[in-house]
């Protein structure tokens, strides 16, 4: 049986207090989505919108079915690659900083 003077009531408030209160904080650092694509300007996990961390650009391209076949080529050649889509809608081959050099020279001369 439910108690009638309300105890049962206070975890709840205090949750709800407690996640408005940092919502409040969170928003008040400047945390909230502000530009057209939903992240805020300024607030990345690496120093510049096109930096992908380890890897590097080897090639650049519009189709993805291109930056399947150079993929393929540099998988043959015994270099990891993947892709990355581009906030301009193009396809980045990226490998990793030390193969970035061969993968160029293979990706040029194909």
């Amino acid at each position: 049986m439910a108690t009638s003077d309300g105890w049962y009531l206070i975890g709840p408030l205090i949750a709800v207090g407690l996640v408005g209160f940092l919502g409040a904080v969170f928003w008040r650092m400047g945390l909230q989505p502000t530009g057209q694509d939903g992240y805020a300007d300024g607030l990345a996990i690496f120093g510049e919108r096109e930096d992908y961390g380890l890897l590097s650009p080897a090639a650049v391209t519009d189709e993805p079915e291109i930056a399947d076949e150079i993929r393929r080529l540099l998988s043959e050649a015994g270099i990891r690659a993947t892709h990355a889509t581009r906030r301009d809608g193009r396809v980045c081959v990226l490998v990793f900083a030390e193969e970035v050099e061969e993968a160029r020279r293979l990706v040029g001369s194909s």
